[in-house]
């Protein structure tokens, strides 16, 4: 039984309300019952005035999944954070970097916009372009002062995706290795 219409598309706009809300408040930095209501009013007349698709199209909610994506996520950034620290004390100004292409197995906007979002996240890495015909992501990458260095922060894309896709993919999305797509040999 899919409801109601309206309240259909309500429960399908929630995730975008409540972010409005949420940035809103931020924006504001403020808890004040007139931010929140004035926040509340603008989210709703923005949902409701504009025909956007859902923001979470067909997500499964698994929080053990999310928290453990979260975990993943501030773990890449202290050591990636550490390991790009290191480089610019090393190095310097010399410090080397690349730009990697990235090929991905997510195969919608929301996955493939929440990888590249934890690869630019991560110090050390920021997304360039997004080939979504193809699924390419062409990443910045610091430091790579040689092929192997590249390939290594080219896994670390790829296991982030694998994250991604193990959090938020529908069932049979998730299981593959996070280190290589479908036919590569392990390195």
């Amino acid at each position: 039984m899919t409801g109601h219409p309206i309240l259909s598309r309500a429960r399908d706009q929630l995730p975008l309300f409540c972010w409005l809300l949420v940035l809103w408040t931020i924006l504001w930095g403020s808890v004040r019952p007139a931010v929140l209501l004035s926040g509340a009013l603008l989210s709703a007349a923005i949902v409701r005035g504009f025909a956007l698709p859902p923001l979470l199209p067909r997500v499964p909610v698994r929080p053990w999944r999310l928290v453990r994506l979260l975990g993943y996520m501030l773990a890449d950034l202290l050591l990636s954070g550490i390991t790009v620290a290191w480089e610019v004390l090393r190095s310097g100004p010399r410090t080397t970097a690349a730009v990697v292409e990235i090929p991905l197995r997510a195969d919608t906007d929301l996955l493939i916009a929440a990888t590249a979002s934890l690869a630019t996240l991560t110090p050390g890495t920021l997304v360039l372009e997004i080939d979504r015909d193809r699924r390419l992501l062409y990443v910045h990458a610091l430091p790579a002062r040689d092929p192997r260095q590249a390939e290594r922060r080219r896994r670390e894309v790829l296991r982030a995706e694998h994250h991604v896709l193990w959090a938020l993919a529908r069932a049979g999305a998730d299981d593959r290795s996070p280190a290589r797509r479908p036919g590569e040999e392990r390195s």
